[in-house]
């Protein structure tokens, strides 16, 4: 009997096979764990501007027909408020010069293009801050608060006291993170 007795090479052959095998199988499932890495990240920073745009809405006055001299009357009691059809910027007002809620209706913006409410572009060290991001935002009479649009046959005169302000913001992954809030006509 020989105590000394190495490897054969088969032996070698068949430890290189099954040692390939489980580092094919490690190195999938570290890639894996890796692109998913990067989701709360971007939903980190999905939900930063989200906010910020909500913020931005909501400290804007209920509609265009509102009192901003702090009076007692509001919209829909001596004048109306704007009809459905009409939401959206008012003549030809900016996002610098928007001053009430529904005035963002239809805003869409996406990487450099998305701003502060100062007109700023957001920029980091590394380029623009948002880079793959999109913002699309609806404005809409929602009285019942159920979140559907109330004119939903489309007559565009539907006119309420609750508008509801829906910002979606796309993650660089094509992840569709909807932000909702109520705005009451007080």
């Amino acid at each position: 009997m020989r105590a000394d007795r190495g490897f054969t090479l088969i032996e070698l052959v068949v430890g290189m096979v099954v040692f390939s095998i489980v580092m094919l199988i490690v190195v999938n499932l570290i890639s894996a764990q890796s692109a998913r890495s990067v989701d709360p990240v971007l939903q980190s920073r999905a939900s930063e501007l989200g906010q910020s745009i909500i913020n931005e809405v909501m400290s804007k006055a209920f509609d265009e027909q509102s009192s901003r001299t702090g009076n007692a009357l509001r919209c829909n009691e001596l004048t109306p408020c704007t009809t459905s059809g009409n939401l959206g910027p008012d003549n030809a007002e900016v996002r610098g010069t928007y001053n009430d809620v529904d005035d963002y209706h239809g805003l869409i913006a996406g990487g450099e293009t998305i701003q502060s409410s100062l007109g700023q572009n957001i920029v980091s060290e590394d380029g623009a801050m948002y880079q793959g991001f999109r913002v699309a935002i609806q404005v809409f009479y929602d009285d019942n608060l159920d979140g559907v649009n109330d004119d939903i046959a489309g007559t565009t005169t539907v006119v309420g006291n609750v508008k509801l302000l829906r910002v979606t913001v796309t993650t660089p992954l094509d992840e569709d993170i909807v932000f909702t809030a109520h705005r009451w006509n007080f």
